[in-house]
């Protein structure tokens, strides 16, 4: 979809093609060539627009305004520093990427299921993607990516095993950080994942991070993205996943950070029997923007899929949730479910939903939902009838509408940080 080919560039724009000019990033030679086809569909087709229908609610070409220089790799000191103690769970096996550099010094004893390699060491399978108008954080990725992992998690993988991916971005100032992971669950295997993504206040950096995820017959997943970067930063996330057949994989979301948040989700469910279920948690306050799309290609016969998005946006907060569910001719008995519902709290405030379906096939469960409102006043009255404080009364209602998406996350100790990251953010909000 060639469009904005003529129009003047952006300095965003123009320094994104000044800056690739510029650096000499890791890669193979297949590797190169990928990255400057990248940089090749960014001059054509610019950032994208209001016009690029599945950016229509984000318009990244006005919201991007600079292109920043790629974060430098901090040393082995510094990096451990950065990690510090963030509340990261003592039984985790930790791989730390700081400033967009994975820091294997910082790794402990690798275990024998798990082969690990790094984007720099010249892994051409880590270039994927299409480089389409509306892919802007692939080719942005692709063009720029530093680092990021290559994994194999083999069928011995313990299932209490928590494989914890920790971004932090540390420096004073500015600057871009791109990750790519790359990571296959081996066929009766199973993981469990937490993507966890944090940074400091008043610095307007930016992160980009793709993950492309296969994963085998029979195996199992569960794959946590908790989104908590600075209150300036440019947060542009995408996660690719691939399901054979009889996989199973658990998504969960929680978005309380970043000033412009974009969350992809983009799902080929391309086996049998296999089964895809997204819960997600989205908190929009400030003058903050978070747009959480998601995509869902039921390619075969037989497979489930459900979606649940809880959303809170108060002062100036802007978002938006596009789901999309696509199920093609051949793809009979699927069954799939989306639903969005959000509460508003403010007057200034608002939040878009847009369901899609696109059903091919005759022989199918399909539905979607999307609800508005602000929180219930008998319920506010009951809670200070019985001397609850106005302002403790609207947290536990709030609290109750999200915590009912997480409820089915089989980990206390984890839960139990969600939650906190959700008490922090109502906190400071009221």
């Amino acid at each position: 979809m060639n469009i904005q080919t003529t129009r003047p560039r952006t300095e965003a724009e123009t320094g994104f093609l000044a800056l690739f000019d510029r650096l000499d990033l890791p890669g193979d030679n297949k590797v190169k060539t990928a990255r400057s086809e990248a940089i090749a569909a960014l001059a054509i087709h610019g950032l994208p627009t209001r016009r690029v229908e599945a950016w229509h609610y984000t318009d990244l070409r006005t919201m991007m305004h600079k292109a920043l220089e790629p974060a430098s790799r901090p040393d082995k000191a510094q990096a451990e520093i950065a990690i510090g103690n963030r509340n990261w769970l003592d039984d985790f096996f930790m791989l730390p990427i700081v400033n967009g550099h994975y820091i294997p010094e910082l790794v402990d004893e690798i275990p024998e299921e798990l082969i690990i390699s790094a984007l720099c060491d010249g892994e051409s399978a880590f270039i994927d993607g299409s480089l389409d108008a509306d892919n802007a954080i692939n080719i942005l990725n692709t063009a720029f990516a530093t680092d990021g992992l290559s994994m194999i998690v083999d069928e011995d993988c313990s299932p209490d095993l928590t494989i914890g991916i920790a971004h932090v971005y540390s420096e004073d100032q500015p600057a871009m950080t791109a990750t790519r992971n790359n990571i296959v669950v081996c066929d009766g295997a199973s993981a469990r994942f937490s993507e966890r993504f944090v940074g400091p206040d008043n610095i307007e950096y930016h992160s980009n991070a793709v993950t492309n995820l296969w994963l085998g017959l029979n195996s199992k997943a569960r794959w946590v993205i908790c989104q908590e970067e600075g209150d300036q930063a440019t947060h542009l996330g995408q996660l690719n996943v691939t399901l054979g057949e009889g996989a199973e994989l658990d998504i969960y979301v929680i978005n309380t950070g970043s000033k412009l948040v974009r969350c992809e989700i983009n799902v080929i469910v391309a086996g049998e029997g296999s089964h895809l279920n997204i819960r997600g948690v989205n908190l929009v306050g400030d003058k903050s923007h978070v747009d959480v799309t998601t995509v869902l290609k039921h390619n075969v016969a037989n497979t489930t899929s459900s979606q649940i998005f809880r959303n809170v946006s108060t002062e100036q907060g802007t978002g938006v949730f596009q789901g999309q569910i696509q199920v093609a001719q051949i793809a009979q008995k699927t069954d799939a479910a989306m639903a969005c519902n959000t509460l508003l709290l403010s007057d200034e405030c608002s939040f878009s939903a847009k369901p899609e379906l696109e059903i091919f096939a005759d022989d199918v469960l399909c539905a979607h939902g999307a609800t508005i409102a602000d929180l219930d006043e008998n319920h506010l009255f009951y809670l200070m009838a019985r001397g609850i404080p106005e302002r403790d009364a609207r947290n536990l209602l709030v609290k109750a509408f999200l915590e009912e998406v997480l409820e089915d996350l089989d980990d206390e100790a984890l839960s139990d940080i969600l939650i906190h990251r959700i008490d922090r953010w109502l906190d400071a909000r009221q």
